[in-house]
């Protein structure tokens, strides 16, 4: 192990430090969660309203885009994590290797994604539905729902722990919905239109909807943008591959924090290693699949034939928050006034838990680059730079809700436009972090190369459209 000579590039940061791979988990249901989390945080608007606004527009034809971007993000997560599983760093980390401030390229580009309180504002609306609430109470029930989140993160002794169990009550709740609409709203013409929507009826339905509009929901079906990226974090968390020689994100006021080297560590590609290797390959792609895009695809798709069985057909419908309004009146008049109450709660206690999500995954991939890069030889630590960007988008939120913005026009451009043009770099730069940076028994190749050009192509065709079609916007 001495005479080899680690692959991942020195200039920028320290050199990892050469270990023996772990041993792969025994019982390996032990450590499945990071797909879970993925898929659960994921599961906000484009699952409660972008993918049914489009079934109740359009019908269930245009169902093969959600799996075809299911697919591609599955490719993308298992690039992602490879090489975390061979290092122990983020993505992220292995990004700045190569210039110095890739980090923090993709950390502002997701922090101004992400400032903007939508989820929690969604979710508080759902709870207005449910309350009668004045529209003014919305945002005093947003604001709550910040300081919860941001207490939730921070009071929690292990984070990723917290975050998990959040996000396992949230899929739990969303496929009791599921099961109560499979019984009592999604009818038999509906699993019908989802075979031909995914064989013979497939095809692209333009018009009468954008060609963006669709071309983003197939790019952000399951997660997107800076998301992605957290799968790294994640899975360290949990202790997948060289992920387990770094200690846990943990609160500094509740937590134990250990004294830990910023940068990570790499295995030398022996015959033992590289059959560990392949087990926890094996398994990761498993989880993943199993998990993200699973868990994802059937959310989609049953979400979907509950809007088509509902108000396909019906004109005037919103790609927005009222979109869930009408639904659930809907389903009061058509299946019982108990059914839509369900909706709206489970929807409300979804988007909440995708808000602690995303807070979350946007607080880790800065506190993880600010620490690794530009702090390493600091005393502070990864866990108290977490709970500054916590707090600092949260009290950021609340200002933007006491002054009463809606979503500023210049922010909801950054949003879209951003999301779009990180997949379309990472997905670059994974080619060449998982090319040159690894030993070449584990490096990516053949098809996950392929569907990594893929990515880059797909992504890179999204990102001139949605540029182009946000600057008319912008100027006319």
């Amino acid at each position: 192990m001495s005479e080899f000579t680690p692959t991942v590039p020195a200039k920028v940061l320290p050199p990892v430090t050469v270990r023996d791979l772990p041993e792969p988990p025994r019982h390996a249901w032990r450590i499945i969660g990071p797909g879970l989390v993925g898929a659960g945080v994921g599961l906000a608007s484009g699952e409660f309203i972008l993918w049914p606004y489009i079934a109740s527009q359009v019908g269930l034809i245009f169902i093969w885009g959600a799996l075809v971007g299911i697919i591609t993000q599955w490719f993308l997560n298992m690039e992602i994590e490879r090489y975390t599983l061979a290092t122990g760093e983020t993505a992220l980390t292995g990004f700045s290797r190569m210039w110095r401030h890739w980090g923090l390229v993709f950390v502002l580009m997701a922090l101004a994604s992400n400032l903007w309180p939508g989820w929690v504002t969604t979710s508080a609306t759902m709870v207005g539905y449910l309350t009668g609430a004045a529209e003014d109470s919305v945002r005093w029930i947003a604001i709550g729902m910040l300081l919860v989140i941001a207490l939730a993160l921070t009071m929690a002794p292990v984070i990723y722990v917290a975050l998990e169990r959040v996000i396992f009550v949230k899929i739990a709740l969303v496929l009791i919905l599921i099961v109560v609409a499979v019984v009592f709203a999604i009818t038999a013409e509906s699993w019908v239109q989802l075979g031909r929507g995914l064989t013979v009826g497939a095809r692209f339905p333009v018009p009468p909807l954008e060609f963006a509009v669709l071309m983003g929901a197939i790019a952000y079906a399951g997660a997107g943008g800076g998301q992605n990226l957290c799968q790294s974090n994640w899975i360290r968390d949990k202790g997948f591959g060289m992920g387990q020689y770094v200690p846990r994100l943990v609160s500094p006021v509740t937590g134990h924090e250990e004294a830990a080297s910023s940068t990570g560590f790499q295995f030398a590609p022996t015959k033992a290693n590289l059959a560990r290797w392949r087990e926890w390959w094996r398994f990761a792609n498993v989880e993943q699949g199993a998990t993200f895009a699973l868990v994802s695809f059937v959310t989609i798709a049953l979400m979907s034939m509950l809007a088509y069985s509902t108000v396909f057909g019906r004109p005037g419908l919103a790609n927005s928050i009222e979109f869930l309004r009408v639904e659930g009146e809907t389903l009061q008049s058509t299946v019982a006034p108990w059914f839509g109450i369900l909706f709206w709660v489970i929807g409300a206690l979804a988007l909440f838990a995708s808000a602690m999500g995303i807070v979350d995954y946007s607080s880790r991939l800065a506190s993880d680059t600010i620490k690794t890069v530009y702090l390493r030889d600091k005393p502070i630590t990864v866990n108290r730079v977490y709970f500054l960007v916590v707090w600092a988008m949260t009290l950021v939120g609340i200002t933007i809700l006491l002054l009463g913005f809606d979503q500023p026009l210049i922010l909801l451009v950054l949003s879209a436009s951003f999301a779009a043009v990180m997949m379309f770099v990472y997905s670059i730069l994974l080619i060449i972090l998982n090319r040159r940076a690894l030993p070449a028994a584990i490096r990516v190749r053949s098809y996950r190369l392929a569907a990594l050009v893929w990515s880059v192509l797909f992504f890179g065709t999204l990102t001139v459209l949605t540029v182009v079609q946000q600057a008319q916007k912008l100027f006319g």
